[in-house]
């Protein structure tokens, strides 16, 4: 087993929803902290925990900004983080895992599985840290996490849709 945290400065977590039934809106949360506990002999030992700070959010609008951290969606005064703990990893492939656990939005907690790439083999980097990587998805519907605030369109649909697609890009140093 080998432990590893979560390097915030290279690392992020992005989403995108559907805006107005016609395109993506695309955001990025900054300052994701957490660890990983590594078995890549027995993956099913293996754990990660993540905290993602919700002011952190950034989808190159600050109007949108602003409302996002309202308490029309994130509410970030009552609600600082967004969570993810492992409860399960299983080996999918070369390289590749499924890692269930509990994530935590809005307060309300529900079981998502995420598809790993990763993690990449160990390199040391320039100043003598060991250092991996790890890319993850998932994809979840905003309403059960209790983020139900959207308006109607004149010509049919809604301002904001309900599946939101969740990108991780997360490099880890070894503890």
């Amino acid at each position: 087993m080998t432990t590893y945290t979560i390097d915030p400065a290279h690392s992020a977590a992005d989403f995108k929803v559907r805006h107005l039934m016609v395109t993506n809106v695309r955001g990025e949360f900054s300052g994701v902290s957490g660890s990983l506990a590594f078995d890549p002999e027995n993956p099913a030992n293996s754990k990660v925990e993540a905290k993602i700070p919700t002011a952190t959010i950034q989808t190159r609008d600050p109007q949108r900004d602003a409302h996002l951290k309202s308490a029309d969606f994130f509410d970030v005064e009552k609600f600082p983080e967004i969570t993810f703990v492992s409860t399960k990893v299983a080996k999918n492939g070369d390289g590749e895992y499924k890692v269930t656990g509990d994530l935590t939005i809005h307060g309300v907690t529900k079981p998502v599985t995420l598809n790993v790439e990763g993690p990449t083999p160990e390199v040391k980097d320039p100043w003598g840290n060991v250092k991996v990587g790890a890319s993850a998805s998932t994809k979840v519907n905003r309403k059960d996490f209790g983020l139900t605030w959207n308006a109607a369109l004149e010509t049919g649909g809604f301002v904001v849709g309900d599946d939101v697609s969740i990108n991780l890009d997360l490099q880890f140093a070894r503890k």
